[in-house]
């Protein structure tokens, strides 16, 4: 058995479980406060998936505001609005320039740190928080409350962990996907122990499964889109994707998985359109094809005339004999159906959607079930677009959850 030294008893102790960004934005806000915070994580290291989600260039934010904003939350808009408005896209760029990360803004409104890495900015975060008197234990596991409804843990090879009282709890520990970075999803089972209803964990913000032929997924396994424009439902979406073996995933995709995903779920598959040349209309590509010589080979005329690349000439004949007329041509490049079958499994997804809804706990995110047990990030039901969204989202709640269990204390 291993103890961790208690606290002053005139200080409050915090628990918080799980070193993500929104465990993290939690402890941060209670150390200000005056309260002695202690986070554990089973990870060896803290961070884990945020350091991964930085490593092809760390989105921070987005620029977008007001309402636009807040409807790439969807349904639960509303729910998460205050926690929201309370942690703004601004404050979260001066967040990270007071830790000597300064930002800029992308032409789609994406906000990166000027490094466009994570691992500057969590070091100078760590170091912060341990200079405010935050302690870290890395490789303990939350395993439940006691009758008391005190935090258990337990290291890695099951041994308990014996922690100073807890005066409050705060869980950040993450959605089910990308299970190896820390985000398994198994604490759903504790809950439903306690007899707290969890949303089912669903995929969010991935990619999809297409039945190609076998020439196409040999010869382009692995090529992106680029510059086209993904549409469904009255949506459409411009940027890019990739052709995989299984399918077709990429940003532009994930922008519409939610409706597509939730389409297949009703109907047993969703088609995509995809437009190859966004910026030109059926009439520019009809005048375009037509001025191309007719006893050249497709494929040379569609090259020529409309710049396509061979991974868009071969999408255009997968989805079945071509028309023969330049206009019928022209429109089947500004809208190529693409059957989708099935998402991608929660270990491939980005994110996921499901998790504590928003009858289990209170405004200030405390389980209704378990007093003084307080619930923020992707362990919340709900979900956005990549884009900035995601990490705002987990911060802001990380940050009202820990002010909820701070005007719980007072109470």
């Amino acid at each position: 058995m291993t103890t961790i030294q208690p606290v002053p008893g005139d200080i409050p102790h915090i628990v918080v479980v799980g070193a993500g960004p929104a465990g993290l934005a939690a402890a941060e806000t209670l150390a200000a406060a005056g309260c002695a915070v202690t986070v554990m994580d089973r990870m060896p290291s803290p961070g884990r998936k945020f350091l991964m989600a930085g490593r092809s260039g760390l989105n921070l934010t987005n620029a977008e505001s007001g309402p636009a904003f807040l409807h790439r939350y969807g349904p639960a808009a509303g729910w998460l609005g205050p926690a929201l408005a309370a942690f703004t896209p601004g404050m979260m760029v001066a967040w990270a320039e007071e830790l000597g990360q300064p930002c800029f803004t992308g032409s789609s409104g994406r906000v990166f740190p000027k490094a466009m890495k994570a691992s500057p900015l969590l070091r100078a975060w760590l170091g912060r928080l341990g200079t405010s008197g935050v302690t870290l234990r890395s490789g303990t596991a939350w395993t439940g409350w006691d009758e008391g409804n005190q935090p258990a843990f337990a290291q890695k090879d099951g041994v308990p962990v014996v922690i100073p009282h807890a005066d409050a709890t705060l869980l950040a520990l993450g959605g089910a996907s990308w299970s190896r970075l820390g985000s398994d999803g198994a604490w759903a089972e504790i809950f439903r122990r306690k007899g707290i209803s969890l949303a089912p964990f669903r995929p969010a913000n991935c990619g999809f499964t297409v039945a190609w032929s076998g020439i196409l997924r040999e010869r382009f396994a692995g090529t992106p889109l680029k510059r086209i424009a993904l549409s469904f439902a009255g949506t459409t979406i411009r940027g890019e994707a990739v052709i995989t073996r299984a399918g077709l995933e990429g940003g532009a995709v994930y922008a519409l998985a939610a409706p597509l995903r939730d389409a297949i779920e009703r109907d047993g598959s969703a088609t995509l359109s995809v437009d190859l040349r966004p910026d030109l209309d059926v009439v520019a590509l009809t005048d375009r094809l037509g001025k191309t010589r007719a006893r050249e080979s497709l494929s040379n005329r569609l090259r020529k005339a409309v710049q396509l690349p061979p991974v868009a000439i071969a999408l255009l004949r997968e989805a079945g004999p071509l028309p023969a007329t330049d206009e019928g041509l022209a429109r089947r490049i500004k809208a190529v159906p693409i059957r989708l079958i099935a998402p991608d499994d929660l270990e491939r997804a980005i994110s996921t959607a499901g998790g504590v809804p928003q009858s289990a706990v209170d405004a200030g995110f405390m389980l209704r079930a378990v007093p003084g047990a307080f619930v923020c990030g992707e362990m919340l039901d709900w979900e956005a677009p990549t884009g900035g969204y995601l990490l705002q989202a987990c911060m802001a709640t990380g940050r009202a959850a820990a002010r909820g269990a701070l005007d719980w204390l007072r109470r």
